[in-house]
Order: C-alpha cells, then structure tokens, then sequence
C-alpha cells in the first residue's frame, strides 16, 4: 500500500496544537490571579493532563461499555483488523466490543504501539464483510495519521475551562496574597467560558478535517472507497433505528466515532462529522480515480 501523507491535516494538527498553546497560556495568566500557589495550579493541571493522556483510551472504552476480547470469543474480527493493520504497516491494535445496538466504531489510544479499535454489536450486526473492513481501515486510518492522540490532547483545555466555568462560583470570596478582595470570580468564569468557546469549536474544526483524511486513508488501505461509501449510509440510516436513550448515553463520544450521534438543531450546527453526504460523494469520486 502507497500511503500518502495529508499534510493538510498535519498542518490542522500543529495550527489547533499551537493556538490551543497560546490560549492554554492566558488561560494559567487568568487562574494566577485567583489562586495563591503557581506551583499547585502547575501541578494540578499537571495531573489532570497526565491522567487524560494516559488513561483516554481506558475512559473511552469504559464511556462506552465496550471490553477488551480475544481472538478465541471473535476471530473473525481479529483476522480482518490483523491483515488491514499489515496492510497500512501498524501494529495490531487491541480490540474491543461494545454490547450496543447503536452501530458504531472508534479507535483511541495516546500512540500507534497503545491504540485500541472499538466496534459495537450493532455494526457488526449491519454491515457485510467488506463494508465492516471499510469501517475498520478507517479507524486505523486515525491510529495512522496519530489525529486521536492530537484531539486527547487538545481536549485536555476545554475540558479544565469547563470546569472552571461549572465549579468556579466555590472559589467566590477569597483574597489575594496581599490581602486585598480578589476581582469578582465571575470575570475568570467568564474568561474561561471564552476558552472553553475557542477550544470548542477549534477542536470540532479538526475533527471535521480529520474525518476526510480518515476516509481517504481507509480507501487506500482497503482499496474499496466503494464500500466505505455504502457503510456509511447504512450507518448513518441505522442510526434513525436506534432508540433515543441509546444515542444520549454515549453522545459524548461523538468526536471519535466513524458516524456522530445528531441531537438536534444545535447537535448538527457545532458537529464534529462533516455530512455523511459530503464524506459519501468525496468516495465516490475517489472510486472513479481509482
């Protein structure tokens, strides 16, 4: 397989890295002013980034309800992501099944050597042979061009400015080291609801990017943008059968997943998928080229 590098979205990949700096930067500027200790809002912040990069792929799985399983309890499935991982020069992935009538897929993991490939009952279930290798050369299409370690990394800001946002009110009345009334807590709410804003829609712009990228990937390592192209409009007709209950549970996987899970006007306004039209149509004409 002749992989192509997308430098389009390496350079997606290092603008979102570097703005996300500079507002991670004014972000540490605003807190300074509300708490004692630098060094303790280092170190937390420290933690929490640590956590998220090295355990993302456990909380994924886990948000999700998908395991890890062996080649003796689906080697089918083991046997297509082995050869598609040869295929496109990886590592074999670890591989986990989520017991979930939504049908969908994500891979996650902060390196190509920890990555994991998720699938859920229901896809297996919807799709043929050929358009669940579709589905899977997609996924390992993300592993190859290392986007999801970039968005768990990414991810790591808006999630602390959220935080500031939800739980900043505790912090209300307490004072500077020089003992003067801190300013109102309500203006680094207020700052921080801007960088979790910026961070947000930063994050959905890569990830809509980073779907294309992925798509093109999967072609190449299959060679069938055919039956991507028809995996994704069974998904993306499946989803309409799934019960709403379903959909809540895990829409906060949406980022990661091959189809997202649509909640409304707004749901579809700041998504993290470009229409599944579009990704169809940019298969096809890639089908022609080949």
């Amino acid at each position: 397989m002749q992989w192509q590098t997308d430098w389009g979205l390496r350079g997606r990949m290092a603008l979102t890295m570097f703005l996300l700096f500079g507002l991670y930067i004014a972000f540490l500027g605003v807190l300074v002013l509300y708490f004692d200790s630098i060094a303790l809002i280092i170190l937390v912040m420290a933690l929490f980034m640590g956590a998220q990069f090295f355990f993302s792929d456990k909380l994924a799985l886990y948000s999700m309800g998908a395991r890890e399983v062996d080649p003796d309890e689906y080697p089918e499935l083991h046997r297509q992501v082995e050869r598609l991982a040869q295929q496109a020069d990886l590592p074999k992935p670890k591989i986990a099944v989520a017991d979930s009538r939504t049908p969908n897929a994500f891979a996650t993991g902060r390196s190509q050597d920890s990555a994991a490939v998720a699938v859920t009952t229901g896809i297996m279930n919807l799709l043929d042979d050929e358009e669940l290798e579709g589905v899977l050369a997609h996924e390992l299409a993300h592993i190859k061009n290392r986007d999801v370690m970039v968005m768990t990394i990414a991810s790591f800001l808006s999630t602390i400015a959220f935080l500031v946002v939800r739980w900043g009110w505790l912090f209300s009345g307490g004072r500077s080291r020089g003992g003067q009334q801190q300013a109102p807590v309500f203006v680094a709410i207020l700052l921080s609801l801007v960088v979790w804003v910026v961070s947000f829609l930063l994050i959905r712009a890569l990830s809509r990017y980073r779907e294309f990228a992925a798509d093109r990937g999967g072609a190449s390592i299959t060679g069938r943008p055919a039956a991507l192209a028809t995996a994704l409009m069974k998904i993306d007709s499946g989803m309409e059968k799934v019960p709403q209950e379903d959909l809540r549970g895990q829409s906060e996987m949406n980022a990661f997943f091959i189809i997202p899970i649509r909640s409304g006007f707004v749901g579809r306004l700041f998504s993290t998928h470009p229409s599944t039209e579009k990704r169809i149509e940019r298969l096809r004409d890639l089908e022609r080229e080949l």
